[in-house]
């Protein structure tokens, strides 16, 4: 199992995902149409080109999406009760078509559980790069997680 359970982490702890991922107009396109998201910059080339951009621009819901998949694998998978929320979200710069992403987490607080004494609650601070090494996204994800069984 990749995840660590809630007593293996500690605050400051920081993760470099090896997964990195190239987004494909594929991805953007399927992302928009399954999500019905009709907006003329993820899918109409002559408006993207027409804006400030130049050119579609990535679905931001996706690089959200993608930017904690790329987590999951190192923190939470097989360890996860379930996702408490996401804060602080923010897209500093635009995502295009051929940017190659990589992300990295943080450990920023732990705290028991009041309710549930076999996990506790863990604020990861994730992070979305492109291939410039600019931050193109974002946020903190509060995750309730297993404890390490007795």
């Amino acid at each position: 199992m990749a995840g660590r359970y809630y007593d293996e982490w500690q605050i400051g702890d920081r993760i470099a995902h090896d997964i990195h991922r190239t987004v494909t107009e594929t991805d953007n396109l399927l992302f928009s149409t399954m999500t019905h998201n009709p907006q003329p910059l993820h899918l109409d080339i002559e408006a993207a080109k027409a804006s400030e951009f130049g050119q579609i621009l990535v679905n931001g819901t996706f690089t959200f999406a993608l930017m904690v998949g790329l987590s999951v694998g190192d923190t939470t998978l097989g360890t996860l009760v379930a996702n408490l929320g996401y804060d602080k979200l923010v897209m500093p710069k635009p995502v295009f078509i051929g940017d190659t992403m990589r992300a990295d987490s943080e450990v920023i607080d732990l705290k028991e559980s009041r309710s549930r004494p076999e996990a506790g609650i863990v604020t990861f601070a994730h992070h979305l790069y492109n291939q410039r090494d600019e931050m193109v996204c974002q946020c903190t994800r509060t995750a309730l997680l297993r404890k390490r069984p007795a």
